[in-house]
């Protein structure tokens, strides 16, 4: 290993725009719909979730191409927040992602493989938590390789996942096995709605966690060719095309199944998956699933790592985790800590409602960032690439996001300000073991610039 910090830059626009779009479509497009439709109960406005929930997704993935222009370095959202606010918030968000969010996150994209693949391959207990394992260990050794064998993974995943969705679109469609007549009456609630203010407000939470992890692409932007042009580009494309892929998705889904028998995300999926294939459509829509959720586990496997490395850079992490393999260049020790830690969360299970607790900190985190956009221009006007219809568009962001946080604390105030209690035990962790280390990286890094 080497303590150079010099990240390779060998990530395009095509690689780029696929880790927004593998990593945000994964087996919540195949659950996700049912809920919203069924709670809805209008295909008109189930398309007006999908579009504001896109319209937000996109203006923030504009302020995040502009905050990525300015700070192309790995660490994303941890970069964002020691800039505008200081070491101590950044900490925190790192501090989040480290202990929790990350191992979490990449511990039930695993399980979820498994448990799909046990469909078919009818595996034990402790069968499917070794491929669950295996799964983690095998992308994390890709990604420790070299960044474009990572790349190359998500990309073709991306392009496979997209490739089945579309299949499924166009034989859904062509087969002339659905109904056009499941779409009327097109805006008008069917019976046993919920209440149309707590049916948009279920939508729209739906709707975000749907888009959740665009932001991730900004983790890698010390390793992205030519960043304040791909950038921006990447996240801004990867969001539409997930919003198109979402709209579709949930159009061919309707015209199978009518809305009024739309039971469970589970059953929804089931029942157009029976339709379109007989008897083998739980097995086909395994096999899509399996391959949707291995795509988002192989980008967030090659994202999330940055944010160790970037700590550690700054002196807030074991100083092990920014070492480069001096012949793969990527950070390895840092990639191979968050599947160490994945793997043991698989081992010991139970950390689906953990990863839950967190929600509310995370939508908190991300509107800090964009909030961060108004303190980074003051401080510096000048950017390669400035937020298109800026102030208007982080405004649109986060009043929506706010939106958000009102009804997720509401809606379980108990989970939402427990995980923030448990984030806030990251502040004496900071000022006992990092305060100084983090003053003077703080100092080099001032120093340098």
């Amino acid at each position: 290993m080497t303590n150079s910090t010099q990240l390779k830059r060998q990530i395009g626009l095509r690689t780029a725009t696929a880790l927004v779009v593998g990593e945000v479509i994964a087996v919540g497009i195949f659950l996700t719909p049912a809920g919203m439709t069924k709670s809805l109960g209008s295909p008109g406005l189930l398309l007006v979730v999908w579009l504001v929930m896109g319209a937000m997704a996109l203006c923030g993935a504009l302020c995040y191409g502009e905050l990525a222009a300015r700070y192309p370095e790995a660490g994303g959202g941890y970069v964002y927040l020691r800039e505008a606010y200081g070491p101590p918030v950044a900490f925190m968000y790192g501090w989040m992602a480290l202990v929790v969010m990350d191992p979490g996150l990449t511990a039930a994209l695993a399980v979820g493989i498994a448990s799909y693949a046990t469909y078919g391959l009818a595996l034990s207990t402790t069968g499917a938590k070794a491929l669950a394992i295996a799964t983690i260990v095998i992308l994390a050794v890709m990604n420790i390789v070299g960044v474009r064998l990572g790349g190359w993974m998500v990309r073709w995943l991306t392009i496979l996942k997209l490739g089945f969705l579309g299949f499924v679109l166009v034989w859904g469609f062509g087969s002339g096995r659905g109904s056009w007549s499941n779409f009327l009456p097109l805006v008008t609630q069917r019976p046993n709605s919920a209440p149309l203010i707590m049916a948009l407000a279920g939508g729209v939470v739906g709707g975000f966690f749907s888009f959740g992890g665009w932001w991730d692409l900004s983790k890698l932007a010390g390793e992205v060719r030519n960043p304040a042009h791909t950038l921006p580009r990447a996240l801004a494309y990867g969001v539409m095309i997930v919003t198109l892929v979402y709209i579709l998705t949930s159009a061919a889904f309707i015209y199978l199944v009518p809305v009024d028998q739309v039971t469970s995300g589970e059953t929804f999926a089931a029942q157009a998956g029976e339709t379109l294939f007989g008897r083998f459509g739980g097995q086909v829509f395994s096999a899509v699933v399996i391959v949707a959720v291995l795509g988002s586990l192989a980008a967030v496997i090659m994202s999330a790592p940055r944010v160790y490395f970037a700590m550690a850079r700054d002196g807030l992490f074991i100083p092990a985790a920014a070492a480069i393999h001096p012949r793969f260049g990527t950070p390895a020790r840092a990639i191979a800590l968050q599947a160490v830690l994945a793997s043991l969360l698989v081992l010991l299970g139970n950390f689906n409602q953990i990863i839950s607790y967190f929600f509310f900190v995370v939508v908190i985190f991300l509107a800090l960032t964009i909030a961060g956009l108004f303190v980074l221009r003051r401080k510096h006007p000048g950017a390669a690439f400035l937020t298109p219809g800026y102030p208007v568009t982080p405004i649109i962001f986060l009043v929506l996001v706010t939106m958000l946080l009102v009804l997720l604390g509401s809606g379980n105030p108990k989970q939402s300000f427990l995980g923030v209690g448990i984030v806030a035990l990251g502040a004496p962790v900071y000022y006992l073991f990092f305060r100084r280390k983090s003053f003077s990286a703080t100092a080099e890094r001032t120093s340098v610039s």
